[in-house]
Protein backbone atom coordinates (compact mmCIF):
# COMPACT_ATOMS: atom_id res chain seq x y z
CA UNK A 1 0.00 0.00 0.00
CA UNK A 2 1.47 3.65 -1.00
CA UNK A 3 1.66 6.07 1.52
CA UNK A 4 -1.34 8.55 1.43
CA UNK A 5 -2.73 11.30 3.29
CA UNK A 6 -5.23 13.81 3.36
CA UNK A 7 -3.51 17.39 3.69
CA UNK A 8 -5.19 19.83 6.15
CA UNK A 9 -6.79 22.54 4.67
CA UNK A 10 -7.00 26.25 5.69
CA UNK A 11 -4.66 28.49 7.68
CA UNK A 12 -2.91 28.07 10.95
CA UNK A 13 -5.04 28.16 13.47
CA UNK A 14 -2.96 28.13 16.63
CA UNK A 15 0.36 30.26 17.18
CA UNK A 16 2.65 29.66 19.66
CA UNK A 17 2.21 30.65 23.35
CA UNK A 18 4.55 31.17 26.41
CA UNK A 19 7.74 29.71 26.57
CA UNK A 20 7.61 29.54 22.44
CA UNK A 21 6.12 32.91 21.62
CA UNK A 22 9.83 34.91 22.70
CA UNK A 23 13.45 33.98 21.85
CA UNK A 24 14.80 31.51 24.68
CA UNK A 25 17.21 29.14 25.49
CA UNK A 26 17.11 26.30 27.64
CA UNK A 27 19.30 23.36 28.58
CA UNK A 28 18.48 19.54 28.48
CA UNK A 29 19.19 17.76 31.25
CA UNK A 30 16.57 14.51 32.59
CA UNK A 31 16.58 14.31 36.60
CA UNK A 32 17.91 11.24 36.18
CA UNK A 33 21.46 12.80 35.07
CA UNK A 34 21.52 15.36 38.64
CA UNK A 35 24.05 13.53 41.16
CA UNK A 36 21.63 12.49 43.17
CA UNK A 37 19.54 11.20 40.02
CA UNK A 38 16.52 12.29 41.99
CA UNK A 39 14.21 14.94 42.54
CA UNK A 40 15.88 16.24 45.98
CA UNK A 41 17.52 19.43 46.53
CA UNK A 42 19.43 18.76 43.97
CA UNK A 43 16.53 20.24 41.99
CA UNK A 44 16.68 23.82 43.95
CA UNK A 45 20.57 23.83 43.26
CA UNK A 46 19.95 23.56 39.64
CA UNK A 47 17.36 25.74 38.95
CA UNK A 48 20.23 28.20 40.61
CA UNK A 49 22.53 26.92 38.10
CA UNK A 50 19.76 27.41 35.17
CA UNK A 51 19.41 31.31 36.55
CA UNK A 52 22.85 31.68 36.61
CA UNK A 53 23.59 30.59 33.26
CA UNK A 54 20.54 33.14 32.45
CA UNK A 55 18.57 29.93 30.92
CA UNK A 56 14.30 30.38 30.57
CA UNK A 57 14.09 26.50 29.89
CA UNK A 58 14.50 23.62 31.74
CA UNK A 59 13.96 20.45 28.95
CA UNK A 60 13.96 16.59 29.72
CA UNK A 61 13.17 13.01 28.73
CA UNK A 62 10.24 11.40 29.14
CA UNK A 63 8.97 10.93 33.10
CA UNK A 64 7.93 7.49 33.13
CA UNK A 65 9.62 4.40 34.61
CA UNK A 66 12.11 2.76 31.96
CA UNK A 67 12.42 -0.40 30.85
CA UNK A 68 15.05 -2.75 31.69
CA UNK A 69 17.57 -0.85 29.37
CA UNK A 70 17.02 1.95 31.32
CA UNK A 71 14.85 3.91 28.31
CA UNK A 72 12.09 6.04 29.53
CA UNK A 73 11.07 5.87 25.98
CA UNK A 74 9.90 1.94 26.61
CA UNK A 75 7.82 2.57 29.72
CA UNK A 76 5.15 0.30 31.56
CA UNK A 77 2.99 3.82 31.60
CA UNK A 78 1.94 6.29 29.59
CA UNK A 79 0.38 8.33 32.69
CA UNK A 80 2.47 7.04 35.95
CA UNK A 81 5.94 8.90 36.60
CA UNK A 82 9.53 6.93 37.75
CA UNK A 83 9.26 6.12 41.71
CA UNK A 84 12.59 6.09 41.90
CA UNK A 85 13.00 10.08 41.23
CA UNK A 86 11.18 10.13 44.53
CA UNK A 87 13.90 11.85 46.54
CA UNK A 88 13.76 14.16 50.75
CA UNK A 89 9.96 13.59 50.79
CA UNK A 90 9.93 15.07 53.64
CA UNK A 91 6.99 17.22 54.27
CA UNK A 92 4.95 15.27 51.62
CA UNK A 93 2.53 13.57 53.72
CA UNK A 94 -0.38 12.21 52.65
CA UNK A 95 -1.99 14.77 54.78
CA UNK A 96 -0.60 17.64 52.80
CA UNK A 97 -3.50 17.11 50.56
CA UNK A 98 -6.48 14.74 49.91
CA UNK A 99 -4.95 11.68 48.74
CA UNK A 100 -8.86 10.48 47.93
CA UNK A 101 -9.23 14.02 45.75
CA UNK A 102 -5.68 12.54 43.47
CA UNK A 103 -7.37 9.30 43.17
CA UNK A 104 -10.48 10.94 42.01
CA UNK A 105 -8.54 13.23 39.50
CA UNK A 106 -6.76 10.48 37.74
CA UNK A 107 -9.00 7.83 38.10
CA UNK A 108 -8.83 6.89 34.38
CA UNK A 109 -5.43 5.86 35.12
CA UNK A 110 -4.41 5.29 38.48
CA UNK A 111 -5.91 2.28 39.83
CA UNK A 112 -5.48 0.47 36.65
CA UNK A 113 -1.75 1.52 36.70
CA UNK A 114 -1.24 0.25 40.57
CA UNK A 115 -3.37 -3.37 39.55
CA UNK A 116 -0.40 -3.78 36.65
CA UNK A 117 2.27 -3.12 38.84
CA UNK A 118 1.48 -5.59 41.51
CA UNK A 119 0.22 -8.24 38.65
CA UNK A 120 3.82 -7.91 36.96
CA UNK A 121 5.39 -8.58 40.92
CA UNK A 122 2.65 -11.33 41.44
CA UNK A 123 3.67 -13.19 38.04
CA UNK A 124 7.44 -12.75 38.52
CA UNK A 125 7.77 -9.65 35.81
CA UNK A 126 5.72 -11.73 33.19
CA UNK A 127 3.92 -10.29 30.12
CA UNK A 128 0.62 -9.00 30.73
CA UNK A 129 -0.12 -11.30 27.49
CA UNK A 130 1.35 -14.60 29.85
CA UNK A 131 -0.54 -13.88 32.66
CA UNK A 132 -3.49 -16.43 33.55
CA UNK A 133 -6.52 -15.55 31.37
CA UNK A 134 -8.71 -14.30 34.05
CA UNK A 135 -6.07 -11.19 34.64
CA UNK A 136 -5.19 -10.57 30.99
CA UNK A 137 -8.51 -10.52 30.22
CA UNK A 138 -9.00 -8.54 33.04
CA UNK A 139 -12.60 -10.51 34.07
CA UNK A 140 -14.52 -8.76 36.81
CA UNK A 141 -14.20 -11.32 39.31
CA UNK A 142 -10.11 -11.70 39.09
CA UNK A 143 -9.70 -7.73 39.69
CA UNK A 144 -12.53 -7.80 42.47
CA UNK A 145 -9.92 -10.42 44.25
CA UNK A 146 -6.90 -8.79 43.58
CA UNK A 147 -8.05 -5.59 45.10
CA UNK A 148 -9.02 -7.63 48.51
CA UNK A 149 -6.11 -9.69 48.74
CA UNK A 150 -3.56 -7.08 47.60
CA UNK A 151 -5.26 -3.59 48.38
CA UNK A 152 -2.25 -2.63 50.69
CA UNK A 153 0.23 -3.03 47.77
CA UNK A 154 -2.35 -1.27 45.42
CA UNK A 155 -2.71 1.51 47.52
CA UNK A 156 0.85 1.70 48.02
CA UNK A 157 1.58 2.33 44.08
CA UNK A 158 -0.89 4.76 44.30
CA UNK A 159 0.63 6.60 47.46
CA UNK A 160 3.53 6.79 45.65
CA UNK A 161 2.27 8.23 42.51
CA UNK A 162 0.50 11.01 45.25
CA UNK A 163 4.07 11.90 46.57
CA UNK A 164 5.92 12.31 43.06
CA UNK A 165 2.73 14.70 42.40
CA UNK A 166 3.33 16.44 45.45
CA UNK A 167 6.98 16.78 44.67
CA UNK A 168 6.58 17.77 40.88
CA UNK A 169 3.88 20.55 41.77
CA UNK A 170 6.07 21.66 44.62
CA UNK A 171 9.20 22.13 42.09
CA UNK A 172 6.70 23.60 38.91
CA UNK A 173 5.88 26.49 41.65
CA UNK A 174 9.01 27.41 41.92
CA UNK A 175 9.83 27.08 38.55
CA UNK A 176 7.06 29.75 37.64
CA UNK A 177 8.50 31.74 40.97
CA UNK A 178 11.45 31.85 38.70
CA UNK A 179 9.71 32.60 35.61
CA UNK A 180 10.88 29.35 34.30
CA UNK A 181 9.45 26.68 31.57
CA UNK A 182 9.27 22.88 32.23
CA UNK A 183 9.53 21.65 28.76
CA UNK A 184 8.46 17.49 28.74
CA UNK A 185 9.03 15.08 26.01
CA UNK A 186 6.46 12.52 24.97
CA UNK A 187 6.54 9.01 22.76
CA UNK A 188 4.40 8.73 20.02
CA UNK A 189 4.11 5.36 20.96
CA UNK A 190 3.56 3.15 24.37
CA UNK A 191 5.03 0.09 24.98
CA UNK A 192 3.14 -3.47 24.52
CA UNK A 193 4.05 -4.91 28.22
CA UNK A 194 2.25 -1.69 29.75
CA UNK A 195 -0.84 -0.69 32.20
CA UNK A 196 -2.72 1.11 29.27
CA UNK A 197 -2.46 -1.43 26.29
CA UNK A 198 -3.44 -4.13 28.86
CA UNK A 199 -6.10 -1.74 30.51
CA UNK A 200 -7.45 -0.13 26.94
CA UNK A 201 -7.39 -3.24 24.53
CA UNK A 202 -9.92 -1.44 22.41
CA UNK A 203 -7.26 1.45 21.45
CA UNK A 204 -4.91 -0.68 19.91
CA UNK A 205 -4.73 -3.44 17.09
CA UNK A 206 -4.50 -6.59 19.29
CA UNK A 207 -5.59 -10.22 18.87
CA UNK A 208 -7.91 -11.87 21.25
CA UNK A 209 -5.28 -12.75 23.22
CA UNK A 210 -3.84 -9.35 23.80
CA UNK A 211 -0.91 -9.76 20.92
CA UNK A 212 -0.11 -7.53 18.13
CA UNK A 213 -1.12 -7.89 14.61
CA UNK A 214 1.21 -4.86 13.56
CA UNK A 215 3.89 -3.55 15.42
CA UNK A 216 5.50 -0.29 14.73
CA UNK A 217 8.90 1.31 13.23
CA UNK A 218 10.31 2.83 10.19
CA UNK A 219 10.86 1.43 6.87
CA UNK A 220 14.77 0.48 5.31
CA UNK A 221 16.66 3.20 4.62
CA UNK A 222 20.45 4.21 3.75
CA UNK A 223 20.95 3.69 7.25
CA UNK A 224 19.42 0.33 7.84
CA UNK A 225 18.85 -1.83 5.02
CA UNK A 226 15.83 -3.72 7.30
CA UNK A 227 14.47 -0.45 8.61
CA UNK A 228 13.41 -0.55 12.29
CA UNK A 229 11.29 -2.72 13.83
CA UNK A 230 10.40 -0.89 17.36
CA UNK A 231 7.92 -3.60 18.23
CA UNK A 232 5.12 -0.93 19.54
CA UNK A 233 1.70 -2.10 19.03
CA UNK A 234 -0.22 0.62 16.70
CA UNK A 235 -3.06 2.60 17.56
CA UNK A 236 -7.02 1.36 16.43
CA UNK A 237 -7.13 5.12 14.99
CA UNK A 238 -10.46 4.46 13.94
CA UNK A 239 -11.98 3.10 17.49
CA UNK A 240 -9.78 6.34 18.79
CA UNK A 241 -11.75 8.62 16.45
CA UNK A 242 -14.85 7.21 17.07
CA UNK A 243 -15.15 8.52 20.88
CA UNK A 244 -13.57 11.76 20.47
CA UNK A 245 -9.74 10.56 21.14
CA UNK A 246 -10.73 10.47 25.08
CA UNK A 247 -7.32 8.63 25.66
CA UNK A 248 -4.97 11.17 23.59
CA UNK A 249 -6.84 13.95 25.40
CA UNK A 250 -6.14 12.27 28.81
CA UNK A 251 -2.91 11.41 28.19
CA UNK A 252 -2.14 15.29 26.89
CA UNK A 253 -4.19 16.56 29.96
CA UNK A 254 -1.31 14.53 31.95
CA UNK A 255 1.08 16.29 30.40
CA UNK A 256 0.30 19.18 30.45
CA UNK A 257 0.06 19.30 34.39
CA UNK A 258 3.14 18.47 34.70
CA UNK A 259 4.70 20.56 31.90
CA UNK A 260 4.72 23.88 30.22
CA UNK A 261 5.65 22.42 26.61
CA UNK A 262 5.63 19.34 25.63
CA UNK A 263 7.62 17.45 22.56
CA UNK A 264 5.47 14.84 20.20
CA UNK A 265 7.92 12.24 19.62
CA UNK A 266 8.11 10.71 15.85
CA UNK A 267 5.21 13.83 14.76
CA UNK A 268 5.85 11.79 11.17
CA UNK A 269 3.31 9.43 12.81
CA UNK A 270 0.54 11.62 13.06
CA UNK A 271 0.40 11.48 9.17
CA UNK A 272 1.56 8.12 8.55
CA UNK A 273 3.00 5.07 10.74
CA UNK A 274 4.89 2.20 8.92
CA UNK A 275 2.46 -0.69 9.61
CA UNK A 276 5.00 -4.18 10.08
CA UNK A 277 3.05 -8.01 10.05
CA UNK A 278 3.59 -8.45 13.81
CA UNK A 279 4.92 -12.20 12.56
CA UNK A 280 7.94 -10.06 10.34
CA UNK A 281 11.16 -10.54 12.17
CA UNK A 282 12.36 -6.92 10.27
CA UNK A 283 10.72 -3.94 9.34
CA UNK A 284 11.39 -4.46 5.67
CA UNK A 285 7.64 -6.14 4.76
CA UNK A 286 5.40 -3.32 6.57
CA UNK A 287 3.22 -1.08 4.60
CA UNK A 288 2.18 3.33 4.92
CA UNK A 289 -0.94 3.14 6.91
CA UNK A 290 -2.88 7.19 6.80
CA UNK A 291 -3.37 8.13 10.04
CA UNK A 292 -5.71 11.04 10.94
CA UNK A 293 -3.20 13.67 12.39
CA UNK A 294 -5.51 16.08 11.41
CA UNK A 295 -8.63 15.17 13.51
CA UNK A 296 -6.60 14.17 16.66
CA UNK A 297 -4.78 17.54 16.65
CA UNK A 298 -7.70 19.71 16.28
CA UNK A 299 -9.42 17.53 18.94
CA UNK A 300 -6.09 18.45 21.35
CA UNK A 301 -6.59 22.14 20.01
CA UNK A 302 -10.35 22.18 20.87
CA UNK A 303 -9.26 21.14 24.66
CA UNK A 304 -6.11 23.05 24.69
CA UNK A 305 -6.28 25.96 23.02
CA UNK A 306 -2.67 26.82 23.15
CA UNK A 307 -1.29 23.81 22.28
CA UNK A 308 2.05 24.11 23.10
CA UNK A 309 3.53 21.20 21.37
CA UNK A 310 7.28 20.48 19.71
CA UNK A 311 7.02 18.41 16.66
CA UNK A 312 9.91 15.96 16.35
CA UNK A 313 10.31 16.26 12.77
CA UNK A 314 13.50 14.51 12.45
CA UNK A 315 14.43 12.51 9.61
CA UNK A 316 12.99 12.10 6.12
CA UNK A 317 9.82 14.37 6.54
CA UNK A 318 6.74 14.53 3.88
CA UNK A 319 5.82 17.59 2.73
CA UNK A 320 1.96 16.68 4.28
CA UNK A 321 3.93 16.48 7.75
CA UNK A 322 5.42 19.73 7.66
CA UNK A 323 1.91 21.17 6.39
CA UNK A 324 0.17 19.34 9.18
CA UNK A 325 3.10 20.88 11.96
CA UNK A 326 1.99 24.36 10.15
CA UNK A 327 -1.37 24.66 9.95
CA UNK A 328 -1.15 24.06 13.90
CA UNK A 329 1.71 26.19 14.62
CA UNK A 330 3.84 23.59 16.05
CA UNK A 331 7.50 24.68 16.35
CA UNK A 332 9.62 21.47 14.37
CA UNK A 333 13.28 21.00 14.97
CA UNK A 334 16.91 21.43 13.90
CA UNK A 335 19.68 19.96 15.19
CA UNK A 336 23.33 22.06 14.66
CA UNK A 337 25.34 17.96 14.20
CA UNK A 338 22.89 17.76 10.92
CA UNK A 339 23.94 20.56 9.09
CA UNK A 340 27.23 19.84 7.71
CA UNK A 341 26.43 18.10 3.88
CA UNK A 342 26.68 19.52 0.54
CA UNK A 343 22.96 20.11 0.63
CA UNK A 344 22.36 24.05 0.59
CA UNK A 345 18.67 23.80 1.39
CA UNK A 346 19.58 21.31 4.40
CA UNK A 347 17.21 22.66 7.18
CA UNK A 348 19.59 22.05 9.82
CA UNK A 349 21.84 24.58 8.03
CA UNK A 350 22.10 27.60 10.59
CA UNK A 351 20.62 29.71 7.65
CA UNK A 352 18.01 27.77 7.10
CA UNK A 353 16.42 27.24 10.77
CA UNK A 354 13.41 29.58 11.02
CA UNK A 355 11.50 31.11 14.24
CA UNK A 356 9.15 28.12 14.25
CA UNK A 357 11.72 25.33 15.52
CA UNK A 358 13.68 24.12 18.32
CA UNK A 359 17.02 24.16 17.62
CA UNK A 360 20.09 22.01 19.70
CA UNK A 361 23.00 21.24 19.64
CA UNK A 362 22.49 17.68 19.71
CA UNK A 363 19.74 15.73 21.40
CA UNK A 364 20.03 12.99 23.63
CA UNK A 365 20.26 10.60 20.59
CA UNK A 366 23.99 12.46 19.36
CA UNK A 367 27.19 12.44 20.72
CA UNK A 368 28.33 14.94 22.85
CA UNK A 369 29.98 18.17 20.53
CA UNK A 370 32.86 17.54 21.49
CA UNK A 371 32.66 13.67 21.53
CA UNK A 372 30.99 14.01 17.32
CA UNK A 373 33.50 16.32 16.37
CA UNK A 374 36.76 13.69 17.88
CA UNK A 375 34.97 11.10 15.57
CA UNK A 376 35.51 13.30 12.15
CA UNK A 377 38.11 13.20 9.81
CA UNK A 378 40.52 16.03 8.77
CA UNK A 379 38.84 17.23 6.00
CA UNK A 380 35.41 16.83 7.55
CA UNK A 381 36.51 19.33 10.48
CA UNK A 382 37.58 21.59 8.37
CA UNK A 383 34.24 22.12 6.69
CA UNK A 384 33.01 22.28 9.83
CA UNK A 385 34.72 25.06 10.66
CA UNK A 386 34.04 26.53 6.92
CA UNK A 387 30.41 26.13 6.71
CA UNK A 388 29.92 27.89 10.82
CA UNK A 389 32.19 31.08 9.41
CA UNK A 390 35.05 30.06 12.30
CA UNK A 391 38.47 30.24 13.23
CA UNK A 392 40.18 26.55 12.78
CA UNK A 393 41.64 27.69 16.36
CA UNK A 394 38.47 28.42 18.33
CA UNK A 395 37.17 25.87 20.43
CA UNK A 396 33.99 23.61 18.61
CA UNK A 397 31.67 23.14 21.70
CA UNK A 398 31.91 27.55 22.30
CA UNK A 399 31.60 28.01 18.23
CA UNK A 400 29.03 25.36 18.09
CA UNK A 401 27.45 26.89 20.62
CA UNK A 402 27.23 30.36 19.51
CA UNK A 403 25.79 29.67 15.95
CA UNK A 404 22.62 27.96 17.59
CA UNK A 405 22.24 30.65 19.64
CA UNK A 406 22.09 33.10 16.77
CA UNK A 407 19.64 31.33 14.96
CA UNK A 408 16.19 32.48 14.09
CA UNK A 409 14.65 29.85 16.01
CA UNK A 410 12.31 30.39 19.10
CA UNK A 411 13.94 28.24 21.35
CA UNK A 412 17.49 27.29 21.60
CA UNK A 413 18.53 24.10 23.89
CA UNK A 414 21.90 22.56 25.09
CA UNK A 415 22.67 19.21 26.42
CA UNK A 416 24.03 19.97 29.84
CA UNK A 417 26.93 18.01 28.42
CA UNK A 418 27.47 20.51 25.73
CA UNK A 419 27.59 23.50 28.46
CA UNK A 420 29.96 21.70 30.27
CA UNK A 421 32.12 20.57 27.19
CA UNK A 422 32.23 17.18 28.00
CA UNK A 423 33.54 14.60 25.67
CA UNK A 424 31.50 11.05 24.46
CA UNK A 425 32.42 9.54 27.23
CA UNK A 426 29.35 11.64 28.66
CA UNK A 427 26.82 10.60 25.85
CA UNK A 428 23.07 9.96 26.86
CA UNK A 429 21.85 7.25 24.18
CA UNK A 430 23.18 5.90 21.45
CA UNK A 431 20.71 4.51 18.74
CA UNK A 432 20.22 1.02 18.17
CA UNK A 433 22.27 -0.40 21.29
CA UNK A 434 20.93 -1.62 24.69
CA UNK A 435 23.62 -1.45 26.61
CA UNK A 436 25.40 1.69 28.52
CA UNK A 437 22.88 3.77 27.88
CA UNK A 438 21.16 6.22 30.16
CA UNK A 439 23.09 6.68 32.74
CA UNK A 440 25.37 9.77 32.71
CA UNK A 441 25.32 11.95 35.95
CA UNK A 442 27.18 15.07 36.12
CA UNK A 443 28.88 16.45 39.76
CA UNK A 444 28.82 19.64 40.90
CA UNK A 445 32.42 20.34 40.79
CA UNK A 446 31.82 20.28 36.81
CA UNK A 447 30.01 23.42 37.27
CA UNK A 448 31.76 26.39 36.55
CA UNK A 449 31.21 29.98 37.32
CA UNK A 450 33.02 31.47 34.67
CA UNK A 451 31.24 29.12 31.97
CA UNK A 452 27.88 30.03 33.11
CA UNK A 453 28.85 33.42 32.76
CA UNK A 454 30.08 32.84 29.81
CA UNK A 455 26.90 31.29 28.59
CA UNK A 456 24.80 34.07 30.13
CA UNK A 457 26.96 36.46 28.04
CA UNK A 458 26.21 34.26 24.93
CA UNK A 459 22.77 34.51 25.87
CA UNK A 460 22.32 38.50 26.58
CA UNK A 461 24.07 38.71 22.78
CA UNK A 462 21.29 36.74 21.37
CA UNK A 463 18.58 37.95 22.73
CA UNK A 464 17.85 34.97 24.66
CA UNK A 465 18.87 36.12 27.84
CA UNK A 466 16.40 35.50 31.04
CA UNK A 467 16.36 37.06 34.38
CA UNK A 468 14.92 34.89 37.16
Amino acid sequence: MSETHTEPSGDTICTASGALARRQAGILLHPTSLPSGRLDRDVDRWLDTLCAAGMGVWQMLPMGIPDHTGSPYQSCSAFAADPALLGDITGLSLATLSLEAFRRREAAWLQDFARFRVLKELFDGAAWQDWPAPYRDREGEALEHLDREQGARIAEEIEQQYLLERRWMAIRAECRRRGLYLFGDMPIFVALDSAEVWSCREQFLLDDKGQPTFVAGVPPDYFSETGQRWGNPHYDWQAMQADGFRWWRARMRRALDWFDIVRLDHFRGLVASWMIPADSPTAADGFWQAVPGDALMQALHEEFPELPIVAEDLGVITPEVTALRKHFGLPGMAVLQFAFDAFDDNPHKPANITPDTVVYTGTHDNNTLRGWFSELDEGARHFVYQLLQGDPTEDIVDLVTRRTLETQACLAVLPLQDVLGLDGDARMNTPGTAEGNWRWRFAWSQIDQGRLAWLKQQLRATERLHDC
